[in-house]
């Protein structure tokens, strides 16, 4: 289902990273993410929901400036 919030994101499971890229095409890199926290994302019905519920303020993370 599409985000209002999410553009795309993706996991990298050796680094434990979850890369998100929002529709304003900010890119943030969240660190020590669990692969059931991605799986979990994956699978909401709503991205921005899950994502200000269990990841946003949950995760250490990095601005990075790729897309």
């Amino acid at each position: 289902m599409p985000s209002t919030v999410i553009n795309h994101f993706s996991y990298n499971k050796d680094l434990k990273t979850l890369k998100i890229i929002f529709i304003t095409g900010m890119v943030y890199k969240y660190l020590n993410v669990p692969k059931r926290t991605f799986e979990m994302l994956k699978a909401a019905g709503s991205k921005g929901r899950y994502f200000n519920h269990y990841i946003k303020d949950k995760f250490d993370f990095e601005k990075i400036d790729e897309v």
